[in-house]
């Protein structure tokens, strides 16, 4: 190699769909490498035919790569360089590559990360959403009962919540944040640097009547983007807000589970929450 140092593993990131965003130190490193370990080596291949370079290749994946960690690590104690890809973005960013490092770095290995495109990053600056604090959850659980419960666990946190979404459960996510945090105000980020890159804002409900209307924007893949809860006044004082629109709501007939919904819309929290305590207002606890 020219430059570059012995024995490193270089944590790449490549671009998440406008290949112009490949950084020139990037293209020159995955021109050098002695190997690229990728994600997936068909579409790795891609780019580097795209970059006229052709390093060998290694698949790296979340069904192989402990199994890889003495493979790579006997190359970088031979003295050559290691490329980490994932698909697009950042290697480690809900991609593989975090038991790599992790053990890498614990036998004394360098690793050197090359900066670039994140889907997390440039979803979050184009948003208007608050950035100075936000909690990013990755993907949330594919199962209906599983992502509600991890939005419940998420409900009184005052960041901008951030989670990676696929087509085919954006409309089962969109319902699901409708119910447990209510009117908040949502920001979804498809296809981001790519030709049809769209945002979209509203609330979980309105969003899911957008792509009633227009199936196609329903297509790609998603950053979705939560406002997070309203700060509470705290401790007894919220409690006692928190009751007195709750008995009003029940003293006009509205049931628990209504009064609980109005509650979670207007002060924030899990619906689950407002539930249980209208229940023990209306029992008399």
């Amino acid at each position: 190699m020219s430059d570059a140092i012995e024995g490193v593993l270089y944590v790449v990131a490549t671009p998440i769909g406008n290949l112009d965003d490949l950084s020139p130190r990037a293209a020159r490193l995955l021109g050098e490498v002695d190997l690229v370990a990728a994600e997936d080596t068909r579409h790795t291949s891609r780019l580097l035919r795209h970059l006229g370079v052709a390093p060998p290749t290694l698949s790296l994946h979340e069904h192989n790569e402990a199994a890889r960690v003495d493979q790579i690590d006997a190359r970088l104690v031979a003295g050559q360089s290691v490329a980490l890809v994932s698909d697009a973005g950042t290697p480690l960013i809900s991609d593989p590559g975090f038991v790599l490092v992790r053990e890498l770095r614990a036998r004394g290995r360098r690793v050197v990360p090359v900066p670039g495109a994140c889907a997390l990053v440039a979803a979050l600056s184009g948003a208007g959403l608050p950035t100075d604090r936000f909690l990013f959850q990755g993907f949330l659980p594919a199962k209906g009962a599983g992502r509600r419960g991890r939005l419940e666990a998420l409900a009184e946190r005052e960041e901008t919540l951030v989670f990676y979404e696929s087509p085919h459960r954006i409309r089962d996510t969109l319902a699901d944040l409708d119910a447990v945090l209510g009117s908040r105000q949502v920001v979804l980020a498809r296809e981001l640097t790519k030709t049809f890159e769209t945002f979209l804002e509203g609330s979980a409900e309105a969003l899911l009547a957008r792509l009633a209307e227009d199936p196609d924007q329903a297509r790609g893949e998603f950053v979705v983007m939560v406002a997070g809860a309203e700060p509470k006044a705290g401790g007894d004082a919220s409690i006692i807000e928190a009751d007195a629109l709750l008995k009003a709501l029940l003293a006009e007939g509205v049931g628990v589970k209504q009064a609980a919904a109005v509650t979670a819309r207007t002060l924030g929290g899990a619906k689950k929450v407002w539930y249980a305590r209208a229940q023990s207002l209306k029992d008399g606890d």
